[in-house]
């Protein structure tokens, strides 16, 4: 690898990686400042979660319709363009007046347009720029941007509150977004070369990726198994602090503290699965394990009781989240290796949507579970349940898949 190649690699890597911890931030600030924004506009919480499920419903839309425009104005465009969307999205929350609540809704609509599309953009910018051997590293790394704009959320928002208002702490953030896609301006000629100027937009540039990731068994076969693992992540992150708080008596800020651990779990695990997936074991085998390791991890924390020490439940939930929040970058790269050369951002968006049908669907039946047996145990053990079903059914099933390079020849 030439030292100008090496360059543009790692300038490729900073910049998807900025932008995906700048949208994920965004995507929760409202839920992060939810308790003040709620009591100032004069609303219950559980709109907020009505706004969260609005952001992954606009982005599950844009996720399946980017690969045209990715192709056509390039990956960084398209990058730039989300970020100013999630920046306007948020700008409007900050802005809303106590009598039009009900543009929370076009506001969410309109941060999941922006959301939507990131991964699919930085997943055509990386495999053009990284090197083979490293596939599964860099996406992971840059896949860390969810959880480490989570936690940036968090750690920062609540302070800034108190000092400008939640209103002037989302303005800030739609300042922030508005300086990263002014400063990805410089880097979108080189990011950009292979875009095609002429590649026109249509209904069925929307439809075929999707047609085409639906029945090819070994994309199918990858989306399939981000849906199940996409769900599993999203109860864990919503439903962990409720669980120790309501079900095991401890104070929301030891909860709180818990999916603090379960945040820099995964971040660790991400990083390293992507070194495993590389050097160790295939990006199947590692996802296997993964699920594998999911399913264990939440057999235990289902079984947790208020008698169980803290220093053995934050350490499982740390653990846990670097199984069932750790996956993504793996999963992503092996999706990028199977996919046709020159439609890594198409597949990557319609295999998108079919993940985010996990993160919507899998909340919602957990929350079901949980009401109708008075339990959140019951959750966790379905979830343990999707994570070993999963890792079974893409153990047995790529016995019989080509290897990426041979697909499309």
């Amino acid at each position: 690898m030439s030292a100008e190649a090496s360059r543009t690699a790692r300038v490729a890597l900073i910049a998807t990686l900025a932008i995906q911890i700048f949208t994920s931030l965004a995507a929760t600030a409202p839920a992060v400042l939810a308790p003040v924004l709620a009591a100032d506009l004069g609303i219950t919480p559980k709109w907020i979660g009505v706004f969260v499920g609005l952001v992954y419903a606009g982005a599950m839309l844009s996720s399946l319709a980017c690969g045209g425009f990715i192709a056509r104005f390039g990956a960084i465009r398209v990058s730039q363009v989300c970020v100013l969307l999630c920046a306007a999205g948020t700008a409007t929350v900050a802005l809303l007046p106590a009598t039009a609540v009900g543009l929370l809704v076009a506001a969410a609509f309109v941060i999941g347009i922006g959301y939507g599309p990131i991964t699919p953009a930085s997943s055509a910018v990386l495999v053009h720029t990284t090197p083979p051997t490293q596939m599964a590293l860099t996406f992971s790394i840059k896949q860390t941007g969810v959880p480490a704009g989570m936690a940036l959320g968090g750690a920062v928002l609540p302070a800034l509150a108190l000092g400008l208002g939640w209103r002037g702490a989302l303005l800030a953030v739609a300042a922030l977004g508005a300086l990263v896609a002014l400063a990805a301006q410089p880097i979108r000629h080189t990011l950009d070369a292979h875009r095609e100027r002429a590649r026109t937009v249509s209904l069925r540039g929307v439809v075929e990726p999707l047609r085409l990731v639906l029945t090819t068994r070994s994309l199918r076969e990858m989306s399939l198994v981000g849906l199940a693992f996409a769900a599993v992540q999203v109860c864990l992150t919503s439903f962990l602090v409720s669980f120790l708080h309501d079900a095991l008596e401890w104070t929301l800020i030891a909860s709180g503290l818990a999916l603090t651990c379960a945040t820099v779990g995964a971040v660790i695990g991400r990083i390293a699965w992507g070194v495993v997936a590389d050097r160790l074991l295939s990006p199947v085998r590692t996802l296997v394990l993964i699920g594998l390791l999911a399913s264990a991890s939440g057999l235990l924390l289902a079984a947790a009781t208020a008698a169980w020490p803290a220093w053995l439940i934050l350490p499982l939930a740390a653990i846990y989240g670097g199984m069932a929040i750790g996956w993504n970058g793996v999963q992503l790269a092996e999706l990028a290796r199977r996919a046709p050369p020159g439609m890594t951002g198409a597949v990557t968006g319609a295999s998108g949507f079919v993940t985010f049908a996990g993160v919507v669907a899998g909340p919602v039946v957990f929350a079901a579970l949980a009401g109708a047996f008075a339990s959140y145990r019951v959750g966790f053990l379905l979830a343990a349940a999707v994570s070993g079903v999963a890792a079974a059914g893409l153990l047995i099933g790529s016995r019989g898949v080509q290897a990426p390079e041979n697909l499309w020849k």
